[in-house]
């Protein structure tokens, strides 16, 4: 395929994948050093761990530099309907669905440059490489758009997409960085 020609076609594709989606500046990009500081405090439990998470994927400042060197960002989310707020495998299968969309919607852009971010922490591996040898599987590892330092809640309201919907919901975030053709 060839480069995006405008942003109504990437609309056209993403309705219909997505639960909600936007268009906005990069430069609208929330970025705050304390969601680096909430990874190094580990909450998740990645910290130190992938390449894609703090501090293998880079500090803040670069992986804030390198998501402003491109000019548009396509925000989008998926809901999916879970048991409870404790059924993990509903959320694990949400999260898969939500991976593949986020896949396709990378392979809508090739070859165009772009720089994909989204949820939680690479698990294409059953451990990681890091930090003693190279990803292996640096083409398909993604880091998270907290792991750039990009507050989710705050991009949320930003883009009118909401972060929560409802009981036995959950929703994921995807950020996908291009730059206008």
């Amino acid at each position: 395929m060839e480069a995006i020609e405008n942003e109504k076609q990437i609309g056209e594709f993403i309705q219909g994948k997505a639960h909600q989606w936007a268009i906005i500046n990069a430069s609208e990009l929330p970025f705050f050093a304390w969601v680096e500081d909430a990874c190094k405090a580990n909450y998740c439990g990645r910290y130190a761990t992938t390449w894609t998470c703090p501090p293998g994927v880079g500090s803040f400042d670069e992986l804030k530099e390198k998501c402003l060197a491109f000019d548009r960002a396509l925000v989008f989310s998926t809901k999916n309907e879970i048991e409870d707020s404790f059924d993990i495998e509903g959320m694990t299968e949400a999260r898969q669905k939500h991976e593949k969309i986020t896949d396709e919607v990378v392979e809508f852009f090739a070859p165009q440059k772009i720089r994909a971010l989204s949820a939680g922490s690479c698990n294409l591996c059953a451990k990681c490489t890091y930090p003693n040898a190279p990803c292996v599987k640096p083409d398909k590892a993604r880091s998270s758009v907290e792991a750039n330092g990009i507050s989710v809640v705050d991009l949320a309201k930003i883009c009118s997409i909401n972060y929560h919907n409802g009981a036995n919901t959950v929703t994921y975030f995807s950020v996908i960085l291009f730059n206008r053709s």
